[in-house]
């Protein structure tokens, strides 16, 4: 029910403009030269996101989530 206030023609014009950047190849030279380069763009992002509240958030509620932890047994397959 929220989808059209989230989901706005400005969202899905700049999703068609990176769609156009991943089709044209824009996209991959861009990770191409970060990764030859060292990739510090991508670190700083990685640690920003690990930073971020909403993964703390996450991490404690994995803690109360018992079922992450247990060993493979056959009926926890699937889960």
């Amino acid at each position: 029910t929220r989808g059209k206030r989230l989901i706005t023609q400005e969202t899905k014009n700049e999703m068609k403009t990176i769609l156009a950047e991943i089709q044209s190849g824009q996209f991959a030279k861009e990770w191409l030269d970060e990764y030859n380069s060292g990739q510090h763009l991508m670190e700083k992002l990685r640690k920003e996101n690990a930073e971020h509240p909403i993964e703390k958030v996450g991490a404690n509620l994995r803690k109360m989530m018992s079922w992450l932890f247990k060993k493979n047994k056959k009926e926890d397959v699937g889960v």
